[in-house]
């Protein structure tokens, strides 16, 4: 699913217009990648939880060339699913 189809999709359920759906979906991202900016844990119940992850520097391997690459140390966002989240997934 698309960011279009969801909005497509939320739009028709709400009876709000695309126009308006797009604004909501776009600002619900928006504040989780600003959240994540700063460093924030985000919390949705029932749904999950979106954070950032210490990444360790690394050496890794270009898969074309099997040259060493050099990896940064740095946050790498994760989202880890809630277990009602899970089961639901699950059925």
């Amino acid at each position: 699913m698309t960011k279009a189809d969801l909005v497509e999709e939320v739009a028709s359920m709400t009876g709000l217009t695309k126009k308006d759906t797009a604004a909501v979906v776009d600002t619900f991202i928006d504040r989780i990648r600003a959240a994540l900016k700063e460093n924030k844990r985000i919390e949705i119940r029932g749904f999950g939880v979106f954070k950032n992850k210490e990444r360790r520097r690394r050496t890794a391997r270009n898969p074309r060339t099997g040259a060493p690459v050099e990896v940064p140390a740095g946050l790498v966002p994760t989202f880890k699913p809630s277990r009602k989240f899970k089961e639901i997934v699950a059925r």
